[in-house]
């Protein structure tokens, strides 16, 4: 799963519109969110780090409930943006999630796990648990 770095609110303007997962690396503003969120209808997540995401106002948070996009807290570790524009999460997890799923493990337990074992946190691992 690749997840799209923003760093700032002009490169807003040049994504690309099927983008399904973003991590804005930068405070965003209401505007900010309604012009991604018309820039790229298909947007499922809109992830943000922890410090930015306690700002987010009410009137967006329930802007983004009524759209079916999730607001999640957290970040992308390590990610050097001058390589790559995208972060991708290793497909090891999925390999990981499978491999607990046929240990008869429950989703909460394998959320727990992950969480403890990678740097995702556990809004994210729910995300891809649910779009496997």
């Amino acid at each position: 799963m690749k997840i799209r770095v923003v760093s700032s609110r002009n490169e807003i303007q040049e994504l690309n519109p099927g983008e399904k997962v973003i991590h804005l690396a930068f405070r965003p503003s209401n505007k900010d969110i309604f012009t991604l969120v018309q820039r790229c209808p298909d947007v499922e997540v809109i992830q943000l780090p922890g410090s930015y995401r306690r700002t987010v106002s009410k009137s967006i948070e329930m802007f983004l409930e009524m759209q079916g996009i999730r607001l999640i807290e957290g970040d992308v570790w390590g990610h050097r943006k001058d390589i790559n524009e995208y972060y991708t999460v290793s497909p090891t997890i999925k390999e990981k999630i499978n491999a607990l799923r046929d240990e008869g493990k429950s989703d909460s337990q394998i959320i727990e796990k992950l969480s403890r074992e990678t740097k995702i946190n556990e809004d994210m691992l729910i995300y891809i648990l649910e779009n496997e």
